[in-house]
């Protein structure tokens, strides 16, 4: 088990170290010149040279690679060229409200899409059962960041449900403690603030979870009526077994393993397409940082960005897999003898 753990922390290492390399070469063709911002506009080809040399884009690309690489093994990102801080305190500052934004987002996936695929695997062919395809076909077609204006437009703009952008109201933010408002509203013991910041990610996460829902809820639907159409589940119907019992016990525990993995490789997904709903309500998490980040061609904000939505994206599917190993004696067997070979 040790050795299989070391062999998928070492592959995802590597995972890690192509993705950063990729983009590295990448932000190299993107128009524009980074030395430029980082001077500022009115800077003079003095100042905008000095900048350059600051930053170490006067050596050759090669060199500033493995620059950047032996800077990153000691935890130093950089300088951004755009906010003249380090890249590091500034996504301190920011992923903890992208993190947040997904964790709810996730939290909202599973308690609508299991329940509605489960509902309609065991009512399939019927009416509920189309009306929740044609919902699944709507959510996964939607562009989120149309979705995101649309219900900024109808839940906060007309009807006043929800404030319209932002993470806090005026005057209701919370001590900064550990970077996630929710979080720290409860520390702060304000239940008026945790209200708040509950209410400026509730339409964000809608937003962002559409996609997911959809794929979640035809994943659970697919996978249970296969499992509903098993020996076992016919046998339990035949001992008394109740459609609740079938359903859930039977029927939905059997196929839970696909939904985690699928739910495990979604989290990384939702990193990078919370971009296009943190711009729309103005969030200041790591989305809106990197689309700040590409237009300035901060090169290393940009890596720095990509470091991250890389390593969630990768721990995240690689708890999954060992959370299945420990949970599946079937799985955990094929890996292991997959892992000895």
């Amino acid at each position: 088990m040790a050795t299989y753990i070391a062999k998928r922390l070492g592959l995802a290492l590597l995972s890690v170290w192509g993705i950063i390399t990729i983009v590295f070469f990448m932000t190299k063709l993107i128009p524009g010149d980074a030395a430029r911002v980082a001077a500022g506009r009115t800077a003079t080809a003095e100042q905008i040279e000095q900048a350059r040399q600051r930053l170490g884009l006067d050596l050759p690309v090669i060199e500033q690679y493995f620059l950047f690489l032996g800077k990153a093994l000691r935890g130093d990102l950089g300088q951004s060229a755009s906010t003249h801080q380090s890249v590091v305190g500034d996504l301190a500052n920011t992923v903890p409200t992208t993190l947040q934004l997904v964790v709810v987002t996730m939290f909202v996936t599973i308690v609508v899409a299991v329940p509605l695929g489960a509902l309609s695997a065991a009512l399939r062919d019927r009416a509920p059962d189309v009306s929740a395809r044609i919902l699944f076909v709507l959510a996964g077609g939607v562009p989120v960041f149309w979705l995101a204006i649309l219900l900024q437009w109808v839940f906060a703009s007309n009807l006043g449900w929800f404030p319209i952008s932002g993470a806090n109201s005026f005057g209701m933010a919370p001590p900064d403690v550990t970077g996630f408002t929710l979080v720290d509203s409860l520390i702060a013991g304000s239940p008026a603030m945790f209200f708040d910041s509950l209410a400026h990610v509730i339409l964000p996460a809608l937003a962002l979870s559409a996609p997911f829902m959809s794929t979640i809820a035809r994943n659970v639907r697919s996978n249970l009526i296969g499992a509903l159409d098993t020996d076992y589940v016919s046998f339990a119907i035949s001992k008394g077994a109740g459609p609740y019992r079938v359903v859930v016990h039977h029927g939905l525990r059997s196929t839970m393993g696909s939904t985690l993995t699928l739910l495990g490789m979604q989290f990384g997904w939702m990193m990078g397409a919370a971009l296009l709903v943190e711009s729309v309500f103005a969030l200041p998490g790591i989305g809106t940082y990197l689309n700040q980040a590409v237009l300035n061609q901060d090169t290393f904000a940009v890596l720095g960005c990509v470091l991250v939505i890389g390593i969630v994206f990768t721990v995240a599917s690689l708890a999954v897999e060992l959370l299945q190993i420990w949970t599946d004696p079937r799985v955990r067997e094929s890996h292991l003898t997959g892992a000895q070979a």
